[in-house]
């Protein structure tokens, strides 16, 4: 009999231990991001001013129905004024046919950059990519790729950004925060290439630290369907699978989607909401308790960021490896930060504009 408790203590035992490990792996990885972020220079100073002088620039988002992505081009446009750079949004809804007619806009009417934000894949767009290189038109992509992929040849410039260390970094908090014992629905989009690398983040995390957790299903809807698919296919999961206490809505906006359908099947303080990108009516949901955490990017820092690299890659000098906007957990206990109700802006601290403003030779 002894023996016969001891084999079925061992695993048991071994169990918790690798659960005990993992929640203290994620706890360390959560509190290197509570830190208000620090500006790093992500490159040598420079005249902005001259590079980005007479010189004009398309923004071209995923879809012009994405406010994370209209935050960033609102300050983009903010930004160039200060440089003498001119930033115009192309408006879509999202249609690849709609992101081609944008870079033959800019061929038109003679744009010196055409910047793909965050979902728009070159990919889609290369016989007007060619086109606009051989008018002299640069095409560059920001908020795209991981820094493991490859960037599209035709491409003149590229700013990535870690989506594999958000995708575990999300994995850290359901591991911290469900005790080990995480049973997650994600909503995803993988059309969008760095949903791959993202999730394929999410997943190792897990693996590696989370025994118990597990990954009950994905839900995958296009970015055009996110109004119409998100809410009904969670509700009908949810209801099918009533051991769910986590959703991970991997980009935020879709959590205008999500928190309705835990509200109507009747799981609000059950079922958990983890999402990305630090988007201000998402963190209103934080403050209100309907989302749980939310990683933040400055998208004013994300605007600055975007041109200094665009900017850097026109006259001709090195061009950083990654966009350089630091990851800044939003919870609870600092979601006020951002405002009431929450701006894009507000939260992060404001040195990265000094930083800019030295780098560019700005400063007074």
């Amino acid at each position: 009999m002894l023996a016969c408790a001891a084999g079925w203590l061992l695993p048991a035992l071994a169990l918790a231990d690798a659960t005990a490990d993992g929640i203290a792996h994620a706890k360390r990885q959560i509190d290197k991001h509570r830190a208000k972020p620090v500006f790093v220079a992500p490159g040598a100073a420079f005249d902005a001013r001259q590079c980005a002088a007479g010189k004009k620039m398309l923004s071209i988002p995923n879809s012009s129905a994405n406010p994370f992505l209209k935050g960033i081009i609102k300050r983009e446009i903010e930004v160039g004024k200060q440089l003498g750079l001119t930033v115009q949004e192309w408006q879509n809804q999202g249609q690849p046919s709609q992101w081609a007619q944008g870079v033959e806009f800019a061929v038109r009417d003679r744009f010196d950059i055409v910047n793909l934000i965050s979902g728009v894949d070159p990919k889609t767009l290369e016989p007007q990519i060619r086109a606009a290189k051989v008018a002299g038109v640069k095409t560059m992509t920001s908020h795209f790729y991981d820094p493991s992929q490859p960037q599209n040849p035709l491409v003149a410039a590229s700013l990535p950004v870690g989506f594999n260390a958000i995708g575990k970094l999300l994995a850290d908090w359901v591991i911290l925060r469900s005790n080990g014992a995480a049973q997650i629905v994600v909503i995803k989009s993988s059309e969008v290439p760095p949903t791959e690398p993202l999730l394929r983040g999410l997943h190792d995390e897990l693996a590696a630290h989370c025994p118990k957790c597990k990954i009950v299903t994905e839900i995958n809807t296009g970015v055009t369907e996110w109004a119409t698919k998100i809410q009904p296919s969670l509700q009908s999961t949810l209801l099918a699978n009533p051991g769910v206490n986590w959703v991970i809505p991997i980009y935020d906006s879709m959590s205008q989607f999500v928190v309705p359908a835990i509200q109507i099947t009747g799981r609000r303080g059950k079922v958990k909401v983890a999402t990305f990108n630090g988007t201000p009516f998402v963190l209103d949901y934080v403050r209100n308790g309907e989302v749980d955490m939310n990683i933040g990017e400055s998208l004013d820092w994300i605007a600055h960021a975007t041109i200094d690299g665009y900017l850097r890659a026109l006259c001709g000098l090195p061009v950083p490896k990654d966009i350089g906007v630091p990851f800044y957990i939003f919870d609870a206990g600092n979601v006020k930060d951002a405002g009431v109700p929450a701006q894009f802006d507000q939260g992060y601290g404001s040195d990265y504009i000094a930083g800019f403003r030295k780098l560019w030779g700005l400063a007074q």
